[in-house]
């Protein structure tokens, strides 16, 4: 164990020139000082590459534009480092970000570990994203100097429901990480990283904490953020959950493949009333429906009714509450 690894800094970015330098300035402000910072320019075709130029210190790779996941994989080739962190393009990292994340990952020689973070709103006040995250609340009453630790059984658990550490969010050791990102994955290819170094190995440690140590910021362009929900269920539940479903079925007990197959079909379901409801795409609402049932019959009929009563009922609260603003 080093007193004083080496991190080895992934940026990727696509078209950021307007906040990019930001990210920039956070790595290069952290407290903790033997780093390597990779940018990896995924075929910007703004100002990236002469805004780069202007950080000496920074090493700067540009290739045609292939997808976050291809630009993460192209950095993690490039670096030196023992412990690996990508920091988004869009994001900053407060000073003691690294400081603290490698002091926990090295003193305890855990996998990875991921920090909260302020969450931008597109409307009214930022917040602490983790504080009320429904999968890591019972994970709360273990918490010890600021950090909660989870072993493997806990991380299954928690990362084949949900991902709750975005990429800026977390830092890994090198030798943990299995194959990469997956170039498939359109959406969550971090998750689907994560999600390989649990299954893989079964003494594979992780911890989190919920001392905020970063930002997240928000606009149209984001990965996640920005999109649409119905985009997310169609590329992150659907597109993506079937690619980790048959990446990763040897590797998946049977309970947790049932728990991806009915997320699978319900997001199907619910895309499905998109189709149907917005968009008035009746062919394309019924192909999803058929592909639910071909997994469950049972399953699906008891969750069209759930899916269309909640989207009704959202839409009377909606109403509800325009109607005591105009009163």
């Amino acid at each position: 164990m080093s007193a004083n690894p080496l991190v080895s800094i992934i940026i990727p970015t696509y078209n950021r020139e307007d906040k990019l330098p930001e990210a920039i300035n956070s790595a290069i402000s952290q407290t903790y000082k033997n780093i390597q910072i990779i940018v990896i320019d995924d075929g910007s075709v703004d100002s990236t590459r002469e805004l780069v130029a202007t950080y000496p210190q920074i090493e700067y790779y540009w290739q045609k534009n292939q997808g976050q996941a291809a630009a993460r994989n192209s950095g993690l080739k490039k670096t030196k480092g023992s412990i690996i962190a990508s920091l988004d393009s869009d994001d900053i990292w407060f000073p003691d970000f690294l400081k603290l994340c490698v002091e926990k990952l090295e003193n305890e020689q855990l996998d990875f570990v991921f920090a909260n973070w302020e969450q931008e709103a597109k409307v009214g006040n930022n917040w602490s994203f983790l504080d009320n995250d429904p999968y890591l609340k019972p994970y709360f009453h273990k918490i010890n100097g600021h950090w909660i630790n989870l072993d493997n059984e806990e991380l299954r658990e928690l990362y084949v429901k949900a991902c709750p550490s975005p990429s800026s969010s977390v830092v890994m050791r090198k030798s943990s990480i299995v194959s990469g990102w997956d170039e498939d994955i359109r959406i969550g290819d971090d998750w689907c990283l994560y999600l390989e170094m649990i299954l893989s190995n079964s003494r594979c440690k992780a911890a989190f904490t919920l001392e905020k140590l970063w930002k997240k910021r928000i606009d149209e362009i984001n990965i996640y953020d920005g999109r649409k929900w119905s985009e997310v269920l169609e590329f992150l539940y659907i597109a993506d959950l079937k690619i980790k479903m048959e990446k990763f079925q040897h590797l998946l007990r049977k309970n947790e493949l049932s728990l991806m197959q009915k997320r699978y079909m319900a997001s199907l379901i619910e895309l499905s009333k998109h189709k149907l409801v917005r968009d008035l795409n009746i062919p394309k609402s019924i192909g999803l429906l058929k592909k639910s049932f071909s997994i469950s019959v049972p399953y699906t009929l008891r969750t069209i009714p759930d899916i269309f009563m909640t989207g009704i009922e959202r839409k009377v609260r909606l109403l509800a509450d325009k109607l005591k603003k105009k009163q």
